[in-house]
């Protein structure tokens, strides 16, 4: 298939490309700066110039595809403090590209996520079809209801499907939570968890991320929920404790009310308890998680590499 790719010069989508490009497909990568083209380039994918701000674009790259893989999102908007913005953008980017593809039974893949779809359980695929007042009152609600609208893609004849992905997404190379956290523990001379750190974070290696985003393009049913999750739940002590002897910095509970001062912005993420599971997704496609898990991950030494 020829496949249009938002994010694909990011960490999750530039593992996707490779995966896709090996299975036959081509690739067509929207790139926002000539450092992303660039990468997408390297890798082997055709570069088409863009950004998600123009739906019309957006909407003509669907148009000319065999499918659309949508990884992008503004992660700066959003951690620049404007999270409602880049999920405004997001919804008008979805709507577009769902447009473009009205009636042809091709393919739609949105990104999005686990975290508080089921506070105080194990998340299945299954949750999170129904807006809900815990969804609408946290920043995961908005990539939620944009979830929502992509799988209604269904009923004009686009074969839609949501990628859940967890938290965490790991790898040597990564920049995100984890790592992140481990600089947090680095700075301060302390690896935290909040409380009693018996809440838990699922996660996944990029390499099996990547390999279910190429199994949802080519043979998920229309209207699917899948989950990209290799640990259910891996308590967030086990982290720290993990983050600690590498780093060689005491491990101590962080008291919940003083979370906020320590983790800053990651305080809400490090708090919750967010297993989720992938048992649908493994019996719909047929996909298994054989990467190493997170603490295994973090045992191999790459995330506490000084630069």
């Amino acid at each position: 298939m020829r496949l249009f790719l938002t994010g694909g010069s990011g960490w999750i989508g530039s593992a996707v490309v490779p995966e896709l490009l090996e299975a036959g497909h081509e690739v067509v990568g929207l790139a926002r700066s000539d450092a992303s083209a660039q990468r997408l380039e390297s890798a082997g994918a055709i570069v088409t110039r863009g950004d998600l701000d123009d739906p019309g674009g957006l909407a003509g790259a669907a148009a000319e595809s065999e499918g659309v893989i949508h990884l992008g999102f503004q992660h700066d908007v959003a951690f620049g403090g404007d999270f409602a913005a880049a999920g405004a953008a997001d919804r008008r980017a979805v709507a577009a590209m769902g447009a473009a593809l009205a009636g042809s039974d091709r393919p739609f893949v949105l990104a999005s996520g686990t975290l508080g779809l089921a506070p105080g359980r194990t998340a299945i695929e299954e949750d999170g079809l129904v807006p809900s007042e815990d969804l609408r009152s946290n920043p995961a609600g908005v990539r939620h209801a944009t979830a929502l609208l992509a799988l209604s893609l269904r009923g004009i004849g686009v074969r839609s499907s949501v990628v859940r992905f967890p938290p965490t997404v790991h790898g040597d190379g990564d920049h995100g939570f984890v790592a992140m956290l481990v600089g947090i523990a680095r700075r301060r001379g302390v690896a935290g968890y909040a409380g009693d750190g018996t809440n838990r974070w699922p996660a996944v290696h990029r390499s099996d991320a990547a390999h279910l985003v190429r199994l949802t393009v080519e043979s998920a049913p229309g209207g699917s929920v899948v989950h990209a999750v290799g640990d259910e739940g891996v308590p967030f002590r086990e982290i720290a404790q993990a983050v600690g002897r590498h780093l060689d910095v005491p491990t101590k509970p962080i008291p919940r009310d003083e979370a906020n001062v320590h983790f800053g912005f990651l305080a809400p993420m490090v708090t919750v308890d967010s297993p989720a599971s992938a048992d649908i997704t493994r019996k719909l496609l047929g996909w298994e998680a054989t990467g190493p898990g997170l603490l295994e991950d973090l045992e191999q030494g790459h995330y506490f590499r000084t630069q």
